[in-house]
């Protein structure tokens, strides 16, 4: 993995961002060298490796050994997790396919995933009101008099929504106000051309939207779906969204350590380039303090994540929360 990261995704990344080219172009296609760099990792073995060894869909690693993949997949985070069919939210997505999912969901949904054939998206933050606390949930998931359900509601912030293959919203709303606090909330299904479905525009981070997968705004505007894209049952919702949020958190964290390494090579590479006062920016203690820190803090940080990622594989994420959490 560190040799296709290294020697082939980094290298292509400027061809990448040429081909992706300006403007609203950045939304209406995947560049063919990332095309070129799947079929790359299938061959090498390097594809589909986030579902863990209870998975009979996944590469059978732990969720540590899993973790120190996406640190190296990290220092590409454009390409390599994409590549290697490991891009986030498709991975938590899958997982919810996997561990929920009825027969006819993974057919449909999950196997085209794992196939690298479509993308996805995870619906759940909301404009209105505090989405951390996913109780606030507005988003409305009700009975339709002819069956099914109707999805009502404005999501935001959705990663994915963007991407000019995403085929399929996993959406939290609420199916119950009457029921207790935590059991009002549902999980569905929401195919990204059902009618009703809008991408209403990608919001940016420092000025940035992420194309061509971007962070959207989404409405729902009397979307039907049947019942059987519900997943795990009625007023569930908790159950599916805890049960996927241990494991990602771990892959984001590995990843941002991947970017973070990239970082600091590139801070070195550039002190030891230029000089200030007569002597090399290295050379200044300022600086080697600043290295120093930026060093310790890789290094506190990879523990704490791998401890984390360590501990769901000895006693589940359910009893590792605290190192979750951190």
């Amino acid at each position: 993995l560190t040799a296709f990261v290294e020697d082939e995704c980094i290298p292509a990344e400027a061809e990448y961002r040429r081909d992706l080219g300006e403007g609203a172009q950045r939304w209406k296609a995947v560049p063919q060298v990332m095309e070129r760099l799947k079929e790359r990792a299938r061959t090498l073995g390097l594809w589909n490796l986030f579902l863990t060894k209870e998975y009979a869909e996944g590469a059978g690693l732990s969720n540590y050994e899993y973790a120190v993949l996406c640190e190296i997949m990290g220092r590409s985070p454009a390409i390599a997790p994409e590549a290697c069919n490991c891009s986030a939210p498709d991975t938590g997505n899958m997982e919810v396919f996997a561990k929920y999912g009825t027969p006819e969901q993974k057919k449909r949904w999950l196997q085209p995933l794992l196939e690298g054939k479509i993308r996805s998206a995870f619906a759940m933050t909301e404009p209105d009101v505090a989405s951390s606390d996913a109780t606030n949930i507005c988003t409305r998931i009700e009975r339709s008099s002819r069956g099914g359900y109707v999805v009502n509601g404005r999501k935001w912030w959705i990663s994915g929504a963007g991407h000019p293959n995403c085929a399929v919203f996993i959406t939290m709303g609420k199916s119950d106000l009457s029921a207790k606090k935590h059991s009002q909330q549902s999980i569905i299904v929401v195919p990204a051309d059902a009618p009703g479905v809008k991408v209403v525009r990608p919001l940016t981070v420092f000025g940035y939207d992420d194309a061509p997968h971007g962070h959207c705004e989404v409405v729902f505007e009397n979307v039907w779906v049947p019942e059987e894209n519900l997943i795990l049952g009625e007023g569930r919702g908790f159950e599916v969204i805890q049960g996927r949020l241990g494991p990602g958190r771990i892959h984001h964290c590995m990843r941002s350590l991947g970017m973070g390494e990239r970082a600091m090579e590139l801070m070195v590479q550039r002190v030891q380039s230029r000089s200030t006062f007569g002597r090399k920016i290295s050379e200044h203690g300022v600086v080697l303090d600043f290295i120093a820190k930026s060093r310790m803090d890789l290094e506190a940080a990879r523990m704490l994540v791998l401890r984390a990622a360590d501990m769901i594989d000895k006693v589940g994420a359910k009893n590792a929360l605290k190192e979750i959490a951190m």
